[in-house]
């Protein structure tokens, strides 16, 4: 949806979440390369000039945009250290992951994206990434050696939760049609959240919450 209100009225906070929210839209519906500062300049309510005033270019807008996904990420899905069960840990992992999934599913495609086009503007993340996921197979491996849950390969199972979860942001229309959902109805959350969390618990070997 075009911001339609002047210029001139807005505040630069007003005018750079604006042109964020734009740049997420297009992006996520037109990756990089098919996204326009044309369009993302209409969609903020900016003419081009006005919009290239606020940002670099737009390499530099979908970096940021980009590296503020993986920031968040890297922040918000750390298994919770206050918690010593392996299947509260893990299922609470599943719904935060389902969360912000179903909570943010542009930025989610964003991300999708730029994987499938080759993930060229990944290489900054890949080692954050390595480095939080090592620690958390390091405590699955842990739980595993203390006989809290089965053996399995915990990369994968991580990479599964990752799948899962955010299927039904990147494929949302396909969820929504095999799910019988109408278009005027919210996913139900609750009950995709409990299904997805029992069936990665018992690949576990671990009993549902």
């Amino acid at each position: 949806m075009t911001d339609s209100t002047p210029v001139a009225r807005r505040t630069r906070e007003q005018i750079l979440q604006a042109i964020r929210e734009a740049a997420i839209a297009e992006f996520s519906s037109h990756g990089f390369k098919g996204a326009s500062t044309q369009a993302i300049a209409e969609r903020a309510g900016l003419t081009k000039p006005q919009l290239h005033y606020y940002i670099e270019s737009k390499q530099a807008l979908y970096d940021e945009l980009l590296y503020a996904l993986l920031e968040a990420w890297s922040a918000a899905f750390a298994f919770d250290p206050a918690l010593d069960d392996p299947a509260q840990i893990i299922g609470n992992y599943v719904r935060r992951k389902l969360d912000y999934a179903l909570d943010n599913p542009a930025l989610s495609r964003i991300f999708t994206n730029e994987v499938l086009g080759g993930g060229l503007r990944l290489h900054q993340y890949w080692p954050v990434a390595l480095s939080s996921t090592a620690q958390k197979v390091d405590l699955i491996n842990a739980w595993i050696a203390q006989g809290r849950m089965r053996s399995l390969d915990a990369r994968v199972l991580l990479m599964q939760i990752w799948g899962m979860t955010q299927h039904y942001a990147d494929y949302a229309v396909q969820a929504r049609v095999m799910l019988e959902c109408a278009d005027d109805q919210p996913l139900d959350r609750e009950h995709i959240a409990r299904e997805l969390t029992t069936s990665v618990l018992l690949s576990c070997g671990l009993a549902p919450i």
